[in-house]
């Protein structure tokens, strides 16, 4: 299984760029030996148009235009489900297991992911209910995907 991060807005050189790097890096060492064939990160720029639902159209079109075939779509979403870090491993574990040729993790802007979108995804997972940038999102999740590759690999970074 391919894991593809799609990302509304481009994150500039600096820390979070780095951090984020160097958790899809992890991932990849240890990923490959899971039976993951790599994480892609693809950035689309946000929409300038002036209403809202318009820039929520456009950015969704963005979007669905990088949506592979046979895949799980997974909405980061503030109103999603908050699950634990074994959780989030086990169903990454599953959809593996299952065949699922890619999973698709989509960060919308900043006024959120359309409606078809969010119905269309197999999960919708927050990182609490707090409002975070959307750099740290991007951070947090490569970190949460390296984390679900070292709970299923039975490696020490993940602590209870």
């Amino acid at each position: 299984m391919r894991l593809v991060v799609i990302c509304i807005g481009r994150l500039k050189q600096g820390p979070e760029r780095e951090l984020a790097e160097r958790y899809r890096e992890r991932f990849e060492d240890i990923g490959r030996k899971l039976g993951f064939r790599g994480l892609d990160v693809h950035e689309i720029a946000e929409s300038r148009a002036r209403d809202t639902g318009a820039r929520i159209a456009e950015e969704a079109a963005s979007i669905s235009a990088l949506l592979p075939d046979k895949h799980a779509l997974v909405a980061l979403d503030e109103r999603g489900k908050s699950i634990d870090s074994a959780s989030f491993a086990q169903q990454l574990g599953r959809w593996r297991d299952e065949g699922t040729a890619h999973t698709v993790f989509v960060i919308g802007g900043a006024d959120g992911l359309s409606p078809e979108l969010q119905r269309k995804a197999s999960l919708r997972i927050a990182f609490g209910s707090a409002t975070w940038p959307h750099q740290m999102v991007r951070v947090m999740l490569l970190e949460q995907i390296y984390r679900a590759a070292t709970i299923l690999a039975g490696h020490p970074y993940h602590r209870v």
